[in-house]
């Protein structure tokens, strides 16, 4: 058997010390996550976040960072995850769109109000995505390089 973890991408978005998270539905019930979610076929990352984050919150996107590159994995018999987290700005949110099916409400909560609600976080990367950015890690996303397609 061949391992091949999961791509993910998610975003670190910050307004006066309040950060955007989206509640969504999972498996186990309701959950505080970045908006994230799976690379697809054919899209480079650059366009995986953006496409997320309006997918999940009605907010068009700008990355201006990578805040971390994670290799995660909840337990020996749970699928692996590199998750691609950035940072960047949002702008022109558009009440009208459709937030996806899994998506219950989006919130602007503070660091603090993030770590009560440790119980209900999708993964322990959430808060340190978050601690991450606070202290200032960033990387440029020149790092991440598109061959699709490359002959």
């Amino acid at each position: 058997m061949v391992w091949k973890p999961h791509v993910t991408v998610a975003a670190v978005i910050e307004k006066a010390g309040r950060f955007l998270l989206v509640e969504e539905t999972t498996e186990t019930g309701l959950a505080f996550n970045q908006p994230a979610g799976h690379l697809e076929p054919g899209e480079d990352l650059i366009s995986a976040i953006k496409r997320e984050v309006a997918e999940e919150t009605a907010w068009c996107f700008e990355p201006e960072a990578l805040v971390a590159i994670q290799l995660w994995r909840r337990r020996p018999d749970f699928p692996s995850f590199v998750r691609f987290c950035f940072t960047g700005n949002v702008h022109s949110h558009d009440m009208t769109r459709q937030l996806d099916n899994d998506i219950i409400a989006t919130h602007w909560l503070s660091r603090a109000e993030i770590a009560a609600r440790a119980e209900q976080l999708r993964s322990p990367l959430v808060l340190k995505s978050v601690d991450a950015y606070l202290t200032g890690e960033r990387y440029p996303l020149d790092l991440l390089q598109s061959f699709l397609d490359l002959a």
